[in-house]
Parts: C-alpha cells; structure tokens; sequence
C-alpha cells in the first residue's frame, strides 16, 4: 500500500539534497527527505564543521609558534577535553535547527532506510513511497582495511568525538584526512605517526607544496613512513601494535584508518530502479541524471572527476533545484573548483594544476611568487609563504597552488580571478584593504596578468 506521494524524494539529507530540497518546496512541490543517520549528514555532524572548530585553536598555537623569540614568549596548551566539550556545544544544536527549519517549510523528514522498490517507489521501514523525481545524496563514508586487528581500527568519524585524547596516535594512510588530523593531534600535545603505502602524500595537489608540508611536519616532531603497507593491528597490554608488511612495528594508545571513502551505494536497490553505478560512485550524465531519466545524484556519490566537497556538492544540489523546478534545460557546468588541505601549514589549489602546466611550457607560462620573503610583515613571520600561479597565452590566470597560512582565503581571491576571467583593469575597478596578503598578492599579479 502507498503511503504517500511526492513530487520529489531526496535519499540523504546533507548538502547534496537539502539545499535543492528548500529551493523546490520554496518552489511549491512537495518534498520528503529519507535519512537514516543524522540530519544534515557528514560535513555538518562528522566533517567539516567539527574539523575546523577543532582546527581553530591548532592553528593559533602553530601561528603563535611563529614569533617565539621575536615577541612570543612562555607556553600555552590545548586542553583537549575542554575543547571537545565546546565542539559538543556547538555542532550538535545545528541539526536540529536546520530540522526544524524543514519542518518549517513542509518538508517530510522519513526516518530510516530507503531502498528503491522501482524507479519511482522508496520502501522505508515497510511502508512504500512515490515520487515523480528520485535524488540520491547519499555521500561516502570511511574505508576500512580488510586485514586481522580490523576491530581495532577508528574512522574520521570516531577522532572528531573523541572525549579524551591518546598519548599516541597512528594514522594509516597520508591523504588529506590523515595529515589534517595529524597535524591537529599534534598542536594538542599527542605523540604522532603516519603510515603510507605509497612514496609520498597528497597527491594530487603539487609536489613542491606537499613535500614542504611533510618536511614541515616532521620539523615539528611528526614521524611519516612511507612504502609501508599495514598488514595487521593487534592489542598488546592495552595497547595496539601496528605492523607492516616490511616488518615495522609501531605500538600506539590509538589507531586511525584514513585510506579513503568509499560511495554509499549498497543496499540502496539500485538495481531494482535500472541504476548504474560502480565501485566509483553512481554514473550520471551532465544533467546529473542517473541511467535512469527520473532519478538524479547528487555530491560525493557520484562517480565524477571533479574534486569531492562540499561546496560542490551544494552547487550540484543547486543545479537540481533550478533543472526540476524548471528555471534551466541546460547542462552542468561546474566553476573551478577550489581545494584546500588544513594541515599547519595550509596548502590549496585550483584551476589548471602546476604540474599539468609546466608540460605545456608552450600553452601556460608557470610563475612562483615567494610572498612570504618579500612581504614577511603581511605573512605573520612566515617566511616560506609562497603562491605559483599559471597564465593562459592571452595571459589569463588560469591556475594556481598556495602554500601558507593564509592559503585558503588567497585561493578563494585567485579562484575569483579564474572564474571571471578578469584583468588588471577590473582589479583596479576594486580597493582592498590594506595591508593584506590579498592586496600584497595583487601586486605580484599585476605584471604578468592580462591589462584589459
């Protein structure tokens, strides 16, 4: 028997839906939103929102280091257990607010999980649900490694609730979840390592700023092994013994596997509803319809090329809301996209990568801007502060990895740049604040970007 029907159902309720999710209802259609977690999903509760509230006092403390001898003196600390408390405080009432706000608007919250019976039905706790459109923003979450002692391996998930902090935490895996935690547990006062299967860390992002991070962490009393693939963890006297393949033995109070994510797309019923999908993610076209024309995906889901974050993920939902409600036929086209890793120091990039434009010395004129040297009163004391950039023939801004403190709000000025094509002459349309690192980057700029 069909409980009910909507014009729409959104599986998942984190930023991959629920920002469609308003825009349609706002838009008169009725909505329902499936969610068997916590509302808001990953980024609000378990990601991002905690991550960087914890990040926040790491950060000053790696800052305050910079002028230790040069105005700083005496020590302070991060007490963990307080902090904790306050990210408790904080994070947790958001859910409820934006649940509240659906309720609000008209939204059905349908608790549980959902599996399509076909392409236009949702069974939930054995009641059956139809809808016109399907939306699945069902995300990702942790790999885990299938090897003996998997019992005792933690998720992202289960470091951004920790109530205690441990003397000694292993990190398994060198990506960007890895190094952002390492760096953060090691501000708080824990003994760290990081365990990598292959030779470097973060790839994907460039090489010279990556190497410099590790360099810098290890600097700070951060232990990185590379080429070590785990190949068991196992209590020992209350401990974990983390050993690899090459016979490394490291005992630690606590282990972290960060070695990915992997798309929540079983137990779904994909099948049923004639759904692609693979270990990637859920195929989609450039209208973000799956094989089926009725049903669409949205986030990290999704098996896309483009980098998986929130932001773009918002901007897919986005997309859906305006292609359902009727106000765009068009296609997908996605912005650049701007990436940053919050490790101490921060690194960021976007548009064309440095390493794709120095093989095209012909197409892209490749620059680096050591700011942090020439400008040190702007970068806080940080010398190694430094921005490459890549100009298009016709002298656009076309790509550009930072590498400093202030990375993410330098990358967030050159993706503006990126994005709008602009000139000289439009930068000069404009009078920033000085003195910044954005307006100290302006001028470096000014040289080779287009005039007008």
């Amino acid at each position: 028997m069909m409980e009910k029907k909507y014009d729409i159902i959104f599986i998942g309720s984190g930023h991959a839906n629920w920002h469609a999710a308003v825009a349609l209802r706002q838009a008169g259609k009725t909505v329902a939103i499936i969610e068997e977690d916590t509302i808001a999903g990953t980024c609000t509760n378990y990601g991002c929102n905690a991550k960087i509230l914890l990040d926040g006092p790491a950060d000053v403390l790696h800052q305050v280091k910079a002028y230790k001898g040069v105005g700083i003196k005496g020590n302070v600390k991060i007490d963990w257990a307080e902090l904790m408390a306050y990210k408790q405080k904080t994070i947790t009432p958001i859910h409820h607010e934006l649940e509240k706000m659906f309720n609000a608007l008209g939204i059905d919250i349908i608790d549980g999980h959902g599996e399509f019976v076909n392409k236009h039905v949702m069974k939930v706790n054995e009641k059956e649900y139809y809808a016109e459109n399907i939306v699945i923003g069902t995300g990702q979450r942790p790999a885990v490694l299938n090897i003996p002692g998997k019992e005792y391996l933690n998720t992202s998930r289960d470091f951004l609730d920790l109530p205690a902090l441990p003397e000694h935490i292993t990190f398994i895996g060198a990506g960007i979840v890895s190094l952002e935690f390492a760096a953060l547990a090691h501000q708080a006062g824990a003994k760290v390592d990081v365990i990598e299967f292959a030779d470097s860390a973060l790839r994907g992002f460039y090489d010279k700023y990556t190497e410099r991070v590790v360099e810098s962490m290890k600097e700070q009393g951060i232990k990185f092994y590379f080429n070590e693939a785990v190949s068991e963890v196992a209590r020992v006297s209350g401990d974990y013994e983390v050993t690899t393949k090459t016979g490394l033995r490291i005992v630690t109070n606590y282990v972290v596997d960060a070695t990915g994510r992997i798309p929540n797309v079983e137990k779904l019923g994909l099948e049923n509803a004639g759904v692609a999908y693979n270990r990637r993610g859920i195929e989609v076209n450039d209208h973000l319809q799956t094989t089926q024309a009725n049903i669409f995906a949205a986030g990290d889901v999704i098996d896309k090329a483009i980098p998986r974050l929130t932001p773009t993920a918002t901007f897919e939902s986005n997309y859906i809301a305006k292609l359902l409600s009727g106000k765009t036929k068009a296609a997908i086209v996605y912005p650049p996209v701007a990436s940053v890793v919050f490790t101490l120091p921060r690194i960021a990039q976007v548009g064309v990568t440095i390493q794709d434009a120095k093989k095209e010395p012909g197409k892209y004129t490749v620059k680096t801007i050591p700011h942090g040297q020439r400008l040190l009163f702007q970068t806080k004391n940080e010398e190694q502060a430094e921005v490459t950039v890549a100009f298009d023939s016709d002298r656009y801004l076309v790509g550009a990895a930072v590498y400093g403190d202030e990375a993410p709000e330098l990358i967030n000025f050159l993706t503006m740049i990126i994005a709008q094509k602009m000139t000289v002459a439009d930068l000069e349309q404009a009078v920033f604040a000085f003195p910044s690192q954005t307006i100290g980057m302006l001028n470096f700029l000014e040289g080779s970007l287009k005039a007008g």
